[in-house]
């Protein structure tokens, strides 16, 4: 019983955690990259969240993402690749979203 009971409790705080992450998304994200990407978990590209441990540290992050999104490509994920932009996405979106994924695993 008390492993049902934990088990419950872990699946409703992740549930609340993903949830949380989410809320803070910016509205880029969700027009445009949740097509292949998701906060936590691999849909067609990598989560955000795995990016963003990628570039965990490296002061130098939120540039590297900006040039890897208007570039596009696959940047060693063995993925596909991303379209160049991101989906059409502008500079100042893309600052955006490189910003937020940098931020999520700090």
């Amino acid at each position: 019983m008390k492993s049902i009971i934990l088990s419950a409790v872990a699946t409703a705080s992740l549930i609340f955690s993903g949830a949380s992450m989410a809320a803070g998304m910016p509205s880029i994200a969700k027009s445009k990259c949740t097509m292949c990407h998701a906060v936590d978990k691999q849909v067609i590209g990598p989560s955000f969240m795995a990016i963003s441990k990628k570039y965990k540290g490296d002061p130098d992050a939120v540039a590297k993402m900006e040039a890897n999104i208007i570039k596009g490509g696959a940047f060693g994920w063995n993925l596909t690749n991303m379209p160049p932009r991101g989906m059409g996405a502008s500079d100042a979106q893309i600052k955006v979203m490189a910003e937020y994924i940098a931020g999520l695993a700090k």
